[in-house]
């Protein structure tokens, strides 16, 4: 039984609200800077060679930026795929087999890049 109150607050059947729908929205938001930076960033060392990129990718602001971008982007990526498997697959086993699956995939991707970050950064 939905009470006026629980209807203000937005809570559903599964009590989190909105909560999804704006981590969304916002990962989206921040993600428009920090592609953009990751563009200018390729058009920008077109032709350099592999030392120079890797000492572009060590400084530390830069590489701050690329993990806030793999960060923003694998939360983004993983409500996503959740999102269009809650939707487009129908039975119960295979969608929450299908969302483990995606979850695991975001999340390998982005630790693969945080680390390849992290370790381009220290020189190494």
């Amino acid at each position: 039984m939905a009470t006026p109150l629980k209807r203000v607050r937005g809570l559903g059947a599964a009590h989190r609200g909105t909560d999804t729908f704006w981590r969304q929205r916002v990962t989206a938001l921040a993600n428009i800077p920090l592609t953009i930076f990751l563009i200018l960033a390729i058009v920008s060392h077109i032709g350099s060679s592999y030392d120079d990129v890797r000492a572009y990718l060590a400084h530390p602001i830069v590489a701050l930026v690329m993990l806030a971008l793999i960060v923003s982007a694998a939360i983004h990526l993983r409500i996503g795929l959740k999102e269009i498997i809650e939707d487009y697959v129908h039975g119960e086993g295979l969608k929450v087999v299908a969302i483990v699956l995606a979850t695991f995939f975001a999340y390998g991707v982005a630790l693969a890049a945080l680390f390849a970050i992290v370790k381009i950064s220290l020189g190494a």
